[in-house]
């Protein structure tokens, strides 16, 4: 399977760029998001994206081709932002805030997207796990090493290992989708509406920051 997974970036990009390549990326986003799953056929990406399958193989070489692509695809906007953030001349827990609010509308968009890096990770070839790692696991943790390093530096961060920063925010932002199916069931709550989304963002913000604050 991994010889025949598509994973240069530059065949992403213009995969990304053909329109029947990219009717198959919208199908299957909005099949995941709909199963709220990653549980999807390529028959039934197929017929929502009204693509035949075997144009799959041409364009990504596989199903876990197109996965990767629709990943890179998600995650692209987010990453192109970190550096402009990072410039940006304001106090770091400003910076912060704003990675915060980023990140969890960016879930809010695709609230697959971390079960779906999970698996490319975990579950799929070792050359989707070495792109995944590439284009949005590495950038991700480099942007939070040097933003806490900032912060830390300005006074404002107590001393914080960024690998566990990463792991709770990007943990907490997939949580709020993945878990809200089984809080449901047992409490009631409804689905992950826009004000929703604006009460976990101002929750997180203070949450995370409050937590991290220099209090010497």
């Amino acid at each position: 399977m991994g010889s025949q997974l598509n994973t240069s970036v530059q065949n992403r990009l213009v995969a990304a760029k053909n329109t029947t390549a990219e009717k198959l990326l919208v199908a299957a986003s909005e099949l995941m998001i709909e199963r709220s799953s990653i549980e999807v056929s390529l028959s039934d990406i197929a017929q929502k994206s009204g693509v035949n399958a075997a144009l799959v193989k041409y364009h990504f070489g596989n199903k876990d081709g197109l996965l990767l692509a629709l990943l890179a695809r998600d995650a692209a906007t987010e990453m192109a932002q970190l550096e402009y953030l990072l410039a940006q001349p304001m106090a770091p827990t400003a910076k912060l805030k704003l990675h915060i609010a980023g990140i969890i509308r960016a879930y809010h968009q695709f609230p697959y997207m971390n079960r779906l890096s999970h698996y490319l990770l975990h579950e799929s070839s070792a050359a989707a796990a070495d792109e995944v790692s590439k284009f949005f696991v590495a950038p991700l943790l480099d942007f939070h090493r040097r933003l806490l390093a900032e912060g830390i530096k300005a006074g404002e961060f107590r001393n914080i290992d960024p690998v566990l920063f990463y792991t709770s925010l990007i943990g907490a932002c997939d949580h709020l989708f993945f878990g809200r199916h089984a809080m449901s069931r047992a409490t009631g709550v409804g689905p992950v509406t826009d004000e929703v989304c604006r009460q976990y963002i101002r929750h997180m913000e203070a949450l995370i920051c409050g937590g991290m604050a220099n209090s010497e």
